[in-house]
Parts: C-alpha cells; sequence; structure tokens
C-alpha cells in the first residue's frame, strides 16, 4: 500500500464530523492492506509510529525537508517503517549525521502532503478527529469481528496494531489466541469519578471499599523465580523497584498476576508527597542507594491470575477471596465490605486521618475490564480533580518572569479528536514545579504566538476544583472554577486523561455554578 492512500484517508477523515464515516473510510484503507502492512498502517491511522518517538524535532525535520517535494507518489508504507526503523536503530559516534541522512533521503522521496503528514506523525501531532478507539471500531469492521472481541483482545496484547494485524490477516480465529500471559503486562482497570458516598454506595449496594492510596499503579508477575514489575502505563520498571519484587517472590504460588499500588511512606506509615514515590520509578542506576533515602511499600488490591487460572472473568468476590487467601494483611490494600453509609463514612474518615486521598468502592459481581474506566469502580476523594493535559503555557511575569506559568488545560475527545480547552490556571505551581515545567514545555515546544507557547499535548496534570460553569469562551461550553495544579502524572499517558463528556456531565448532575459571563471569580 502506498503512503499516500494513508495521508489521503487521513484527511478525508479530518474533514468528516460524523463518526460512521470516519470508520468507514478508515475500514476502507484497512481492508486494502496486506498482512506485512497492516501492524503499520494501524498504527500510521492511529497518529503513531510503531518504533515509537523517535526524538525528532521540528528544527531536525524542517532542515532535512527537500527544497522541492517529490512529484509522484513513490513510498510504499513499508518503505517509510524500513526508514523509522533505521532512525531509531542509530547509535554512538556520528548518529546525528547519519540520522539528518536518513531523514533527508526519506523526505526527498515524499510529495508534499505525504512531508506534512509525516512531520505530523513524527512530531505526535497528527490531529485528525480519530485516533485509537475509532480506530478501533474500524480495523473491528475491516476484520468483521466484534468490536468488543477485539477490544478484549487489545487490553489483553496492551497495544492495537498487533492485534489489528492478526484479525486483518485470519478474522476472529486469531482474537481467541490472546490470552493473559504470565510476564507480559495487561491494560489496567481504570475508575470513574464518584459523586459522593451515599449515592455511590446506595447505587453499587453491598460493595468492596479501599483506601485510595496516592501511590504509583503496579501490575506484578510471577513465574517460578522470575518476577516482572510494569507501570500504569506497561513499562517494564522491575530494575527501579527491588522491594517489590521481593515482596512477590516470596509469595508461595509459582504464576501469578497482581494489581496494586506502590507508595513511599514515612516512618509513622502516613505517605510521602508522591513526587517521592516517582522519584523511584525513574531510576535505573544507584537505585539501592534510592531504595535506602525513599523505600517504597507495595500494597495488592487485586489478583488476576494464579497458578494458570485467569481470573478476569472472575467477580470481584472471588479474586478478593482468593487475593486474601495469597497475601499478608499488611501487603494488602485496607478494606471493608459493606452497604451501611455509617461504616462506609467512618472507613473514609480513617483513609483520609492516615494520610490517603480517599476510598474506592467497587462493584463485588464485577470481572476485571482490562483497559476500561468503567462504572464498577468509583474513586471518591474529598477534593474534586481532573486528569487533563497541558496544551499551552504563558510566560510569567514579576517573580515568575523567564518562567512558563499560565497552563493552559485540555480534556480528551473520545473520539480521538483535539483536546477540548477548559481553561487556564497558574495556580499552585512551587518554584521547583515552574522550573520543571518550563523545560518540559520548552522541550515540547510546537509554536509560538504572542506570549504563548502551544506544546504537544504529552503531560497529563492532576488539577483539583471547585466547580464547573457554563462558558462561552470554552469550545466545550464548559470551564472549571478555580482550578489549581496539584502535581504533574508522570506515570498517566493523554490517552487516559479526563473526557470533556466527564466534565460536561458534571454541569447535568447538578455541580455547576453560576455562569462565567455572571461571575468573575474564576482562575
Amino acid at each position: 500500500m502506498q503512503f499516500a492512500a494513508i495521508v489521503r484517508a487521513s484527511a478525508e477523515v479530518a474533514q468528516s464530523p460524523a463518526r460512521t464515516r470516519k470508520i468507514e473510510i478508515l475500514a476502507d484503507t484497512l481492508r486494502a492492506a496486506n498482512a506485512a502492512e497492516a501492524g503499520i498502517v494501524t498504527a500510521y491511522l492511529m497518529g503513531e509510529l510503531p518504533q515509537g518517538k523517535l526524538g525528532l524535532g521540528y528544527a531536525t525535520l524542517r532542515d532535512a525537508r527537500a527544497s522541492e517535494a517529490a512529484v509522484t507518489p513513490t513510498l510504499d508504507v513499508t518503505d517509510v517503517d524500513a526508514a523509522c526503523a533505521a532512525l531509531a536503530g542509530v547509535r554512538g559516534r556520528g548518529a546525528h549525521g547519519k540520522r539528518a541522512r536518513i531523514l533527508r533521503d526519506l523526505l526527498g522521496h515524499m510529495t508534499a502532503p505525504e512531508q506534512d503528514f509525516f512531520f505530523k506523525l513524527a512530531l505526535g501531532e497528527l490531529r485528525q478527529g480519530a485516533l485509537q478507539a475509532v480506530v478501533a471500531e474500524a480495523v473491528a469492521k475491516a476484520a468483521n469481528v466484534e468490536p468488543d472481541d477485539l477490544r478484549r483482545a487489545v487490553m489483553l496484547a496492551g497495544e492495537l496494531r498487533v492485534v489489528a494485524a492478526a484479525a486483518l490477516g485470519e478474522g476472529k480465529a486469531a482474537l481467541s489466541r490472546f490470552k493473559l500471559a504470565v510476564l507480559s503486562p495487561v491494560q489496567p482497570m481504570l475508575a470513574q469519578p464518584a459523586d459522593d458516598l451515599p449515592s455511590t454506595l446506595a447505587e453499587l449496594g453491598q460493595a468492596s471499599i479501599e483506601w485510595k492510596l496516592d501511590g504509583a499503579r503496579v501490575q506484578v508477575h510471577k513465574s517460578g523465580d522470575s518476577v516482572r514489575v510494569f507501570s500504569r502505563q506497561l513499562n517494564d520498571v522491575t530494575a527501579a523497584v527491588p522491594e517489590v519484587v521481593e515482596a512477590v517472590r516470596a509469595l508461595p504460588s509459582q504464576k501469578l498476576v497482581l494489581d496494586g499500588e506502590a507508595i513511599a511512606l514515612r516512618e509513622d506509615a502516613r505517605p510521602r508527597p508522591f513526587q517521592e514515590t516517582m522519584r523511584r520509578f525513574g531510576r535505573r542506576i544507584d537505585v539501592d542507594e534510592l531504595r535506602a533515602e525513599i523505600p517504597l511499600t507495595c500494597f495488592f488490591f487485586d489478583l488476576l491470575h494464579i497458578d494458570g487460572a485467569d481470573l478476569l472473568t472472575q467477580p470481584l468476590v472471588t479474586r478478593a477471596s482468593l487475593l486474601q487467601d495469597l497475601v499478608p494483611e499488611g501487603a494488602r490494600v485496607p478494606g471493608i465490605t459493606t452497604h451501611d453509609l455509617h461504616a462506609a463514612q467512618a472507613f473514609m474518615q480513617r483513609a483520609l486521618a492516615a494520610g490517603h486521598e480517599g476510598v474506592m468502592l467497587k462493584d463485588l459481581s464485577a470481572p476485571y475490564e482490562a483497559g476500561r474506566r468503567g462504572a464498577s469502580w468509583r474513586k471518591l476523594k474529598p477534593v474534586r480533580t481532573l486528569d487533563l493535559v497541558v496544551l499551552a503555557a504563558e510566560w510569567g511575569s514579576g517573580r515568575r518572569q523567564g518562567h512558563l506559568s499560565n497552563i493552559h488545560l485540555g480534556a480528551r475527545d473520545p473520539d480521538g479528536g483535539e483536546f477540548v480547552m477548559l481553561g487556564k490556571t497558574f495556580k499552585g505551581m512551587t518554584d521547583a514545579m515552574l522550573a520543571e515545567q518550563t523545560q518540559a514545555f520548552l522541550q515540547r515546544e510546537v509554536g509560538r504566538e504572542g506570549n504563548v507557547v502551544y506544546v504537544r499535548p504529552e503531560l497529563v496534570v492532576e488539577i483539583a476544583f471547585d466547580g464547573v460553569q457554563r462558558s462561552q469562551r470554552y469550545p466545550g461550553g464548559v470551564a472549571l472554577r478555580f482550578a489549581r495544579v496539584l502535581r504533574y502524572r508522570p506515570d498517566r499517558s493523554p490517552e487516559t486523561a479526563d473526557t470533556i463528556g466527564s466534565v460536561q456531565a458534571l454541569l447535568r448532575d447538578g455541580h455547576e455554578e453560576d455562569s462565567l459571563e455572571d461571575s468573575d471569580d474564576v482562575s
């Protein structure tokens, strides 16, 4: 398949407002791919490179662009993929020059539209209104498989392009091959925000209620003496967390997959700041030295596999019982099972008194829905928060002169379109945070307009807010009231950020304040 066919399909998708039409265009494109191309085409249509980020900045791409583009398309998707693989593989002395030559040769064979598309692809800037969720539906349509079956396979495989290549080549039969494999991560189950304790408990009935720890999500796999630890984003962090490895290796079962939270605690068992926990996950050298300074404790709350038995489809009550038999009490997240509101409120107060964020409420009958942010799990914190994506930042003045300060906040469009701006905030930032975010923003800069620096939407920030307001200033029709930065979340990706729909729902659920046009009391 020619690379130009992907470029044309992307342009058509961007111009089509209807989700069904987007899916049709993508499905037609996917059907035209052969077995060797299917995974590559799927990645390109999602706006990704199979090799991941190549470390190419806009200036590097601009300098490598030929003065005259090719007139006629000649490149196949496999040609582009081979060049990207070569770019990713360049190492050592003279690497910069080698990468420049490969890039110049690749861009020199591209037409102008192909070059523009590749720039966006390499920079992670492709915004065509169709990312993974829409492409997944298109793959299901093209392969003639049920969307739910395909999504489940993706959750177990960890990435869509691998499943797409199998489904497009073999159909439904291929999906049955994707099972939970010990030592290979699966996408974690996620939680929705809860409105309040009384209404959530009334909806769930008898529920599991657990402390919500302010740590780092980990998925731990054990096979004999081999133990591997994966982060929320499925990165292998085994070398950084030897305490977690040792704790799971000591458990009696031979094969395990556990879901839990690793957290740095003070001597009085209260949590240290989240940033201290995350320091452990960024270290690959001198781990023992940092371990002595910031020891980690791991608490487990779910069991996905034990000694040959997959538990994903089992109800939580079954998984919790097996976990209780396997893991000592001190290594489990504290929890109770109740339908009594007073007991639930008292339990939540104990969690808060111990310094933790709040509680999780879970449906006892629910399976483990890997990769889903479903209603079976609810998170409840006294302070309402959202995970949003930084879209831009403004240069500060006064004490903040020289720092990028006022950040523009975006919610995710679940259909894969542009992130939807909800407002700005400069509140809650420490001097250290200002310095760190300025450096991070400039590394991701994609353009400027006056005082504003626009950045690639890669950084997730946890924002606290007091309410939501109707607003004509922002495209989603809603803005946050008294938004303030709690912390950046390097453990989370933009694909897991809160959606514009979830924010708009707060208006419908009675959490709105006076409109922006009627109030000056906004951040």
